[in-house]
């Protein structure tokens, strides 16, 4: 049985370039920095959680929710050296979902008030999420037009939204990988998109630079059901 199901809803995928030696500090043992035209990303990702289910039960309250996450991406060890992502803060309104994250699987989660607001249709619209920390008010968001289209190979976009595994440093210093399941995405390009609010006071000094700055891209897809498996130990030299 794995160990979550429920659907990803209207992701909004922010991504800027980011200076490798940020990174590489916080890359998990027996991975590598994976990076886009030679280029270190990271990704601000708006999306929303519903008929979420923990071991195949509904959680009474916690079914659906905000999320917005802050990440990069890692190649796995050989012989796959699979696409990952790893996760730099992790943001959603639920205290327990937030606890059994942290508890399991060593993830950067906390709990803060979230909202979201749509628009969006299968012809475009506008989404955003917003939350609150520490008395600051920060949203992102994101406008876009037209159909959303299928992911085009060897594109920016399929980089971005094609992972299927993360990674994650345990407290002991050890890494867990865990495979998450969901079809490819229909996204959309977003005409115009935003990220307000103080960054360095949630996520640092040198990761609020790499914020301040206009985004590389932005995508917006369309989402799915979603499954995410039970992790495991890597077995690193």
């Amino acid at each position: 049985m794995p160990f979550l199901t429920a659907r990803w809803e209207h992701l909004v995928l922010l991504n800027y370039v980011c200076p490798a030696a940020l990174l590489e500090p916080l890359v998990p043992a027996g991975t590598t920095l994976d990076t886009w035209e030679g280029e270190a990303l990271v990704s601000l990702v708006g999306f929303l959680f519903s008929d979420t289910r923990l071991l195949g039960l509904p959680v009474p309250f916690h079914r659906t929710f905000e999320e917005v996450n802050l990440r990069f991406y890692v190649r796995g060890p050989a012989p796959d050296f699979r696409r990952a992502v790893v996760f730099i803060r992790e943001l959603v309104p639920r205290w327990a979902i937030a606890a059994v994250a942290r508890g399991i699987y060593n993830e950067p989660y906390l709990s803060v008030p979230m909202r979201h607001r749509w628009s969006l249709t299968k012809d475009g619209g506008k989404i955003s999420y917003r939350w609150t920390h520490a008395a600051a008010d920060f949203e992102i968001g994101a406008r876009v037009s037209g159909a959303p289209a299928p992911l085009q190979e060897d594109s920016e976009s399929e980089f971005i939204t094609e992972h299927y595994w993360g990674y994650t440093r345990q407290r002991d210093g050890r890494t867990l990988e865990y495979q998450v399941e969901h079809p490819r995405w229909r996204v959309w390009t977003a005409s115009e998109c935003w990220f307000r609010g103080p960054a360095a006071s949630l996520y640092g000094p040198a990761f609020g630079a790499v914020l301040s700055v206009e985004p590389r891209s932005a995508f917006v897809a369309v989402g799915s059901p979603v499954v995410v498996h039970h992790g495991r130990r890597l077995v690193t030299s």
